[in-house]
């Protein structure tokens, strides 16, 4: 089965049986995919026991060096527009390099989140004080 949005169309990635296919086998596929993706949870979790538990603190040092990543970017781009010329090549360059820093941790930050999100990763929350 297929959803379309927009102009976009996705394919499911889970089992969606036939609508007309003997229900035993469907049922036996079935299991099959189960055990295939539990085989792959239980893959992720163990290559991942590297990473330690993910807590608030890795979120934070993430999310705030990427925030300086972007920063770093913006500025360069502003420095080197500000002028009667256009960016040389190596100020092109270094805005690019900190473009691609930005990028990477951003896309860090959102597979440290999956990784959580999916089970593969432990959580430990922060701490609320009460007083």
């Amino acid at each position: 089965m297929s959803k379309i949005s927009g102009l976009w169309r996705s394919t499911g990635d889970h089992f969606e049986p036939d609508a007309d296919g003997d229900t035993k086998a469907q049922r036996q596929l079935r299991g099959h995919l189960e055990q295939i993706d539990y085989t792959a949870y239980a893959a992720n979790r163990a290559a991942l026991v590297a990473l330690g538990k993910a807590d608030n603190h890795k979120f934070e040092r993430l999310a705030r060096t990427a925030a300086l990543a972007r920063t770093r970017w913006m500025a360069a781009a502003l420095e080197a527009c500000d002028g009667d010329h256009p960016p040389s090549v190596e100020q092109l360059d270094e805005i690019a390099r900190h473009r691609k820093a930005f990028e990477e941790l951003t896309e860090v930050y959102g597979a440290l989140r999956r990784l959580v999100e999916r089970g593969y990763l432990a959580y430990t929350p922060a701490q609320i004080k009460r007083r």
